[in-house]
This record gives structure tokens, sequence and C-alpha cells, in this order.
């Protein structure tokens, strides 16, 4: 019995994340949250530490003989309190309880007040950055209430011997400086939730910016290509048929292919010169209905005879408008090729009431089920008509042609 194997997973395949996309950019203002959770602070952690233990000895000796001097359980308080902060971005509610319980230990044994207040409120502030607004409140406040049980209560039985109770004044002070420290931290986490939010508006509308370029770049590579292989498909089936019987006129067939191939080419590099150089302008101007002569060509190669009407009596349009106009009336003659057994088709342009008319018609009848197309060919029109607020109609005619008609909001292009 032969061994089944496993077929390798496609998430596996291919070159380390970090080999194509490059290294990892660490932008401390664009961390995710797995990124801050890897993120360990230990330059702040050890300038804290610092700060904090030098300046509970200066404490100590500006406040000797009233409070209880540091010893070793003391220095390993302050320490224990200074190393939790290294996880406060990991785990900011234990840090939060952590500093409060060991500041409420130290001040319970009669340490000297100082920079003991800032581990709890580091702590706290870190909590409530991250969002854990109840855990740093519920510490914060249980810190306080600890301060001021032992400053007017258990005061008699803790050190130091013959402690006298504290001023209400100086809990006032306290209770300032807690409501300050809270103050400040929701400030932060408010601005930090407003930056994370502009980042990913951002972030979406780049998103959004992308998807509708890549569906104008698929529209336009529709449009060139379906017309191009449309006429190259004909002229080689024609081709193919008088190869013996008519050398020539193969010839005249093989001519039309390489013509409408050339086109195609120098349309298609003309759109991918746009993904490969963002922000330049391209090499050639946009198609407009000032290339319709070349259109109807075209047409003719492929063995449809082309009608064109009103195209002098249409003014100068704004480009977008001008190449919809020009991409929807390919795209009609490209289904007359593809779809219709007509060989004559006739196109109209009028300009009224402030919008331009284009209608384009052949007589059938339909050599196939989707007459007139039915595929991308006709929702690429209708996208460009809505686009600019414009309306497309497809569909039959009660003598069994069909017909495309299509109205854009008439905008003159002003001359400089």
């Amino acid at each position: 019995m032969e061994e089944q194997r496993t077929p390798r997973s496609p998430a596996r395949s291919g070159p380390p994340s970090w080999r194509r996309h490059g290294p990892p950019r660490w932008n401390r203002w664009s961390w995710n949250d797995e990124e801050r959770r890897a993120h360990w602070p230990w330059r702040s952690t050890l300038l804290m530490t610092a700060f904090v233990l030098i300046g509970s000895h200066f404490a100590a000796h500006s406040q000797a003989g009233d409070r209880v001097q540091l010893d070793f359980f003391a220095w390993a308080l302050l320490l224990v309190g200074s190393a939790l902060l290294l996880w406060r971005q990991r785990h900011p509610v234990l840090v939060a309880f952590g500093t409060a319980g060991a500041g409420m230990v130290y001040l319970g044994a009669g340490y000297p007040y100082g920079p003991v207040f800032l581990i709890v409120a580091m702590g706290c502030f870190s909590a409530v950055v991250a969002g854990h607004r109840k855990a740093a409140w519920t510490a914060v406040g249980m810190f306080w209430a600890g301060h001021a049980l032992v400053a007017h209560w258990l005061y008699r039985w803790l050190p130091p011997t013959g402690d006298q109770p504290a001023s209400w004044g100086q809990e006032g002070i306290i209770a300032t400086w807690i409501v300050a420290i809270v103050a400040l931290s929701e400030l932060v986490r408010v601005r930090r939730e407003q930056w994370a939010h502009d980042r990913a508006e951002r972030a979406e509308a780049a998103r959004r910016r992308a998807d509708e370029e890549r569906l104008r770049i698929a529209r336009e590579l529709h449009d060139v290509l379906a017309h191009s292989i449309s006429v190259i498909n004909v002229q080689a089936g024609v081709g193919l048929a008088l190869l013996d019987s008519d050398p020539e006129q193969a010839r005249t067939a093989l001519t039309t292919i390489k013509a409408a191939s050339k086109e195609a080419l120098g349309e298609v590099r003309q759109v991918l010169d746009t993904l490969r150089a963002p922000g330049e302008a391209p090499r050639a101007p946009a198609p407009g209905l000032g290339r319709l002569p070349e259109l109807v060509e075209q047409a003719a190669g492929a063995g449809l005879t082309v009608e064109v009407e009103g195209e002098d009596d249409i003014p100068k349009l704004a480009p977008g408008t001008d190449l919809a106009a020009f991409r929807i009336v390919q795209e009609a003659l490209t289904n007359v090729v593809r779809h219709s057994g007509s060989r004559h088709a006739r196109v109209r342009l009028e300009s009224a009431k402030g919008a331009l008319r284009l209608r384009i018609d052949d007589d059938g009848p339909a050599t196939g089920a989707d007459a007139g197309g039915s595929g991308n060919g006709l929702a690429g029109m209708r996208e460009r008509a809505a686009a600019l607020g414009g309306t497309i109609e497809a569909g039959p005619r009660d003598d069994g042609g069909f017909r495309v008609l299509a109205v854009l909001p008439l905008k003159v292009k002003e001359d400089q």
C-alpha cells in the first residue's frame, strides 16, 4: 500500500516573508498589537529604576528621623516595583496592580516618601493607555485607599514609632496628583486611539484607491484587447480560408493582423507603463473620439463597414468623457464583430441638452446566444457611463438588430 503524503501547504512555498518584502520596519507609531507586546521597554525601565533608587536615597536623607531608614527590604521593594515596569506593555493589568501593591507595602512599612509614587503612576498610566481603564482606576483607588488607611488609622501599629496622623491637606495633594495622572493617561489614550483611527482610515483609503486603479486598468485592458483580438480572430479565419485559393487576400488579412496587434501592444504598453512609473505622464495621449477613423479602419479590416454620423458636430470634450465615449463605441463595434451576423454598423453622435448621445446600431441577426455581448464588455460600458453620471441602454431592436445607446453628461473642454 502506497504511503500517502500530505501535500505541501501553499503558505509555506516560496521564500520567507522577510525575504520577499524586506526586513520589518520598526516604526513606533505604526506598531500593531503583536509588535507592541513583543517590545521590551528596557531603556525607559532602566532610567526609571535609576531615578527611583537615587531619588529614594536623597529622600531618605531629607526625611531622616521622621521615617524609617531604607534597608534591604525597602531596596528590594523599590527594585521589584521598578522591574515590573518591564512588562507594562505585555501585561499592563498585572503591572498596574503589582506596582500599586509594592507601593502600598513600601509606605505601610514607614519608609520615606519619594519617587515610589512614580512607579505606581507609570504602571497605571500604561494600563490606561493600553485600554484597561477599569483595572488602572481600581489599582489607583486601591493605592490611595491603602495610603489613607495607613496614614489615618493603622499608623498607631505600624512603623515608625510615635508617628502622627497625616493631615487631610496632604491627602488632598495626593488625590490631586492621582487625578492629574489619570487625566493625562486618558488624554494619551484618546490621542492614540485617534491616531490609530486615522491610520486605519488612510490605509482604507489607499486600499480603495488601489482597487479603483486595478478596476480602471482591467477595464482599459479589456477594451483594448477585446477589440484587437476580435479583429485578429476574424482576419486569421479569413487568411486560413483563402491561403491556397487567394494568397493576395490572405496577405491582406495578415497585414491587418499585424497592424491590429501592433496597436494593441502599444496601448497595453501604455497602460502598463502607468504601473511601472506611477505619477509620470503617459507617453501617448489617451484615445478619444478623434481616433474614430482608426476605429472604423480596424473594423473594416474585420469585414465590418461602419458609417459615422454627426462626428463633426461634437465639441471638444473633457478627457474623461472623450475616453469613455471612444471606449463605448469601440466595445459596441467589437460586439458587432463577435456576436452579430451583420457586416454593417452605424454610429450616430449628437450633442443636445448638455449631453452627448452615442447610438450604435447593427442589423443582426445574432450569431450566438449572447447577442450584443453579455460579459465584461457591457458591464464595462455601464461602469464608464455611471462614473460620469451617464447611462447605457443596450438590447435587441424590434426589427431584429441590436442597439447600444449611451448618454454622457457633456463637459466642454475650455480652450486655454
